[in-house]
């Protein structure tokens, strides 16, 4: 098991001159306070800590924080029922990373209600190639399933298809039998995403237009990671009785929609939360993340670097740099 205290955390910290950020040695006493304690072993970066890393948006809440919302580890103190030491054990959301200290560090303080048991099947690594992009990609997959979208009844769209949700958005479907449609602003990926499973690669201007109130009736649902008039235009293109999966906003938190599609298609727009979902949903999205997900197909969206080079890689995720997922190793 990795040495416990002292250990090794990226922290950011805010003064007069703004946001800090700098790796430092702290201690178990540095910690929040929690019921379960982990040795941290790997974790991954989202859009949302890359944010919170170069500070272009105010994600952190509290200071001093130690950044990352996603951690994979093992149990080395527990005062919480369900876990005992020597557990493996997976965290996404709940605020850490935000306003509780998070995942890149050697070691995190948590409450028990927020871990779960890391699925049979997965390695703790496998875990954070998912991590929370993976596990939203899923929590939209069921939601499309629970308004009726099937292979039968037409395509799925994935926007962003390129990035962490939109990679394995696709690798999912396509395992599950649908026809998958990815959006992508980088062309040059169209061979990965093919090899993902998709069956057609359009080019991200095609959704970035001005919408229409209606638009031509070209899938049955889809996930969206961008937000904006691409999610717009995605709702639009919607047929009769869809339903599109909205998770994401890297495009703007604006939706300059028309009611058309919901109240002459009855279409289903399906808010997807990964924060702060119950845990009868995450334990529901990873065990189907272990059924499901082909392995193969995780491994090649997946690329691994020591922690040391998340600053490096959080400008890279917010420009759409970084292709698929990413594993950190502590």
């Amino acid at each position: 098991m990795p040495p416990t205290d002292p250990f090794k955390a990226l922290l950011i910290s805010k003064g007069d001159a703004g946001q800090q950020i700098a790796w430092t040695e702290l201690t178990l006493a540095d910690l929040m306070p929690g019921d379960v304690t982990v040795a941290v072993t790997h974790s991954t970066i989202n859009y949302k800590d890359g944010l919170a890393i170069t500070g272009k948006s105010p994600v952190v809440r509290r200071f001093p924080m130690i950044p990352g919302i996603d951690l994979a580890g093992i149990v080395t103190t527990s005062e919480h029922a369900d876990f005992k030491p020597g557990d493996p054990v997976v965290l996404n959301g709940w605020g850490v990373g935000e306003t509780h200290m998070g995942g890149y560090a050697g070691m995190a303080r948590l409450k028990g209600d927020w871990l779960i048991h890391k699925p049979d099947g997965l390695s703790p690594a496998e875990t954070m190639a998912i991590g929370t992009a993976g596990y939203t990609a899923m929590l939209a997959v069921l939601a499309l399933e629970a308004h009726g979208v099937t292979p039968d009844r037409g395509p799925v769209l994935v926007t962003g298809a390129a990035g962490g949700v939109g990679s394995v958005a696709v690798a999912l479907l396509s395992k599950l039998g649908f026809k998958v449609i990815a959006s992508t602003g980088r062309p040059s990926e169209s061979d990965y995403l093919k090899s993902l499973g998709a069956a057609e690669v359009i080019e991200r201007s095609e959704l970035a237009g001005t919408p229409r109130a209606l638009g031509k009736e070209r899938w049955v649902g889809a996930i969206d990671s961008v937000g904006s008039a691409t999610l717009a235009n995605a709702i639009s293109q919607t047929m009769y009785g869809g339903a599109v999966a909205a998770c994401g906003l890297a495009q703007g938190m604006d939706l300059p929609a028309s009611v058309a599609p919901f109240i002459l298609r009855g279409v289903t727009l399906a808010g997807i939360d990964s924060v702060m979902a119950p845990k009868t949903k995450r334990i529901a999205a990873w065990t189907r993340l272990a059924r499901d997900l082909d392995r193969d197909k995780l491994g090649q969206i997946t690329t691994t670097y020591p922690l040391e080079k998340v600053q490096e890689l959080a400008p890279q995720i917010l420009a759409g740099q970084i292709r698929g997922r990413v594993v950190l190793e502590i």
